[in-house]
């Protein structure tokens, strides 16, 4: 086969097939391509060619149009048709509830359905809970008035009334698990568990672990549940709630002194080492039940040999009790 010219490159034929198809077709026959493949890409081109020159037949004169039916004459609309009734917006977010009552051909504007008088800055934050005509219009279509609240707030009763915030359920005495359930249709931010005895460690899955406190307490209005976590302090199965918080499960026993040991150690000269002495008397004459405790006191923190301290409430093992 001799070798192709730069005019028999298959690109460049069929543009000129497209563009100009009487020189397409030219080259086209001038190229390499087989005989089937050329008859093809002729035909192609022609009828692409020749289109534009194919019209109508000329219709003919005798032949006169059939009587048709006048379709019955319409008003011509307005340039600004006013709606029977407005669509029912109740429950949209504000923004959507807006385009879409001027595609129906109305303005809106908003108010706080609340007892409040917040300003709608982004309409996409709020939702529709009452539509009523304004009073006047805001442009030349007619006019809705939407009262609205915030996504994460119930709507009101009434237009202007209080928002019914909901209220934190009473959860204590259930499973962490039936607790997570109850709480979990007020969309809070988180649902955290803390052990309710200070010595005591959680695992990884208390489901079972019963509530002995909340925070919020039950009953509490809940305004912002996206920013609100509830705490749930809770103790290991078969372990019996505490009666107040901050309480160790295990606590030290409380040291017992003889009167007579402490006159006679209290008598005895200060050459017997009395710098020892004072260190560990001191802390064995003094017990605080925990850091809270201390702190009442006034004694936090406390320092390894002061009065008080002791290694149940130096949990990190620096020396220092009570120090966070």
């Amino acid at each position: 086969m001799p070798p192709r010219r730069w005019w028999q490159h298959p690109a460049l034929v069929i543009a000129a097939l497209v563009v100009l198809p009487p020189a397409g077709i030219a080259l086209a026959w001038l190229s390499h391509w087989s005989r089937t493949v050329k008859i093809v890409a002729t035909v192609l081109a022609s009828l692409w060619f020749l289109t534009p020159f194919l019209g109508n037949p000329p219709k003919d004169p005798a032949v006169k149009d059939e009587a048709k039916p006048k379709a019955p004459a319409t008003a011509t609309p307005s340039a600004s048709p006013t709606p029977s009734a407005p669509p029912d917006y109740v429950g949209q977010n504000l923004k959507t509830a807006k385009a879409a009552a001027y595609e129906a051909g109305y303005d809106a504007i908003s108010h706080d359905a609340s007892d409040k008088d917040a300003g709608q800055w982004d309409d996409d934050n709020w939702k529709v809970c009452f539509q009523t005509p304004a009073d006047k219009k805001a442009g030349s279509m007619p006019t809705l008035d939407f009262g609205v609240v915030r996504n994460e707030w119930p709507c009101p009763a009434k237009d202007g009334e209080p928002i019914p915030y909901p209220r934190m359920p009473k959860v204590v005495g259930r499973t962490f698990a039936k607790a997570s359930e109850t709480l979990k249709p007020l969309a809070l931010r988180q649902i955290g568990a803390d052990a309710a005895y200070t010595d005591v460690t959680l695992p990884a899955d208390v489901d079972d672990w019963s509530v002995c406190f909340q925070n919020p307490e039950a009953g509490e209005e809940i305004e912002d549940p996206a920013t609100t976590t509830a705490d749930l302090k809770v103790t290991a199965p078969g372990t019996p709630c505490p009666e107040n918080e901050s309480t160790e499960l295990h606590p030290d026993p409380v040291p017992t002194h003889d009167d007579s040991d402490d006159s006679n150690s209290s008598s005895g000269g200060t050459s017997s080492g009395g710098s020892s002495g004072g260190s560990s008397g001191g802390s064995d004459s003094v017990y605080y039940k925990n850091c809270t405790a201390a702190r009442a006191a006034g004694a936090a923190p406390i320092r390894r040999g002061e009065p008080g301290y002791r290694s149940a409430l130096d949990r990190d093992g620096d020396g220092i009790a009570c120090d966070s």
